[in-house]
């Protein structure tokens, strides 16, 4: 094999359940993030109740951080959207709750179901839309916590700040 390492790992490691960690009080792996997201979708009690619906724009809450991250809770009306965007610096966890999302980027678009997981690093471009007919909601885990979303378009990419470290608008 002509590669620097003969380790590969074939599909969605976070579909395997048994290689996921439980969260941690302060996490700070990929792993530990994603059980940090998986902890969160499994207490509907603790997010179900802030939900709200916001048909001129996506509706945002800032519902958790800590050392080093932050955690926010997103509604999306069918045909809301985030546009074609980056994170900055920050690595993510996005984590559909509710309802079904499409992501889009370059190499394709896939849809996301309740439950569905997408892990990124920093310079990861995507954008997410609410396609369906119903309402969704999602989580999004940012580590270090979200302070810019740079804007793309086909053509070229804008940089794009967002309001204040503590006033970020999570897509």
């Amino acid at each position: 094999m002509n590669s620097d390492s003969d380790l590969q790992i074939a599909g969605d490691i976070l579909a395997v359940q048994h290689l996921l960690q439980p969260a941690r009080e302060h996490p700070a792996t990929v792993a530990e993030f994603a059980g940090l997201a998986r902890s969160i979708a499994a207490d509907r009690a603790r997010w179900e109740h802030l939900v709200e619906y916001d048909a001129t724009s996506r509706w945002y809450h800032r519902l958790q951080t800590g050392p080093g991250y932050e955690v926010w809770l997103l509604s999306w009306v069918p045909g809301q959207g985030s546009g074609l965007h980056g994170h900055g610096a920050s690595s993510g966890v996005l984590t559909v709750l509710d309802g079904a999302l499409t992501e889009r980027t370059e190499g394709g678009e896939r849809s996301l179901g309740a439950g569905a997981q997408r892990v990124f690093a920093p310079g990861y471009v995507h954008e997410v839309v609410n396609d369906s007919l119903e309402p969704a909601v999602s989580l999004h885990v940012y580590y270090p916590g979200l302070t810019e979303m740079p804007m793309h378009t086909a053509a070229r990419c804008t940089q794009g700040s967002v309001p204040g470290a503590h006033e970020s608008v999570p897509a």
